[in-house]
């Protein structure tokens, strides 16, 4: 794959951490600052079901500082679902119509941040897109507290428990 150019769409799903936002913050903020890749970078509302919806908006047309409070603010601010997709093996129809969407939009890079169902569909989409042809990088950023991702030795959020508990006792 040549140098990739396109849009990118960032989306937050599962329980809204105290590290889902800091993790968009990140994303945005770096996809922003490197206009020779990403040539619009936009969220998506409730996560995969926003993108599922169309229900997507441009980000850059957002305040830059308002981007940067993301770092310390709680919640999920892109709205966040537990929409879990079934297994691409029985079932493409959601899977097809997320890169209907994307194809539509040339959206070339997709920033799926959650814990274990997340990193799956961000993985399933990126095998889809692959066998389809569609040039496309999904990247699943972890945000669990629960620090239970393959591959993953401190997961963002896996902090912020172990303080708050430790705080607790």
């Amino acid at each position: 794959m040549a140098k990739l150019k396109g849009k990118a769409v960032v989306a937050q799903s599962g329980g809204p951490t105290a590290v889902i936002n800091a993790s968009a913050c990140g994303v945005i903020q770096t996809a922003l600052k490197n206009s020779g890749v990403f040539t619009g970078v936009y969220g998506a509302l409730n996560g995969i079901v926003g993108v599922l919806t169309e229900e997507m908006f441009d980000l850059g047309k957002e305040d830059p500082r308002e981007i940067d409070r993301l770092k310390r603010s709680p919640s999920a601010a892109l709205g966040s679902c537990r929409h879990k997709l079934k297994s691409l093996d029985k079932d493409r129809t959601d899977y097809e119509r997320i890169l209907e969407v994307f194809q539509a939009h040339d959206i070339r890079y997709f920033f799926y941040i959650g814990g274990n169902d997340s990193m799956d569909t961000a993985s399933k989409l990126g095998r889809l897109a692959r066998e389809v042809d569609y040039e496309m990088i999904a990247v699943g950023v972890p945000k669990t507290i629960d620090n239970d991702l393959a591959y993953t030795d401190h997961c963002p959020g896996y902090g912020s428990v172990a303080k708050f508990n430790a705080t607790s006792v």
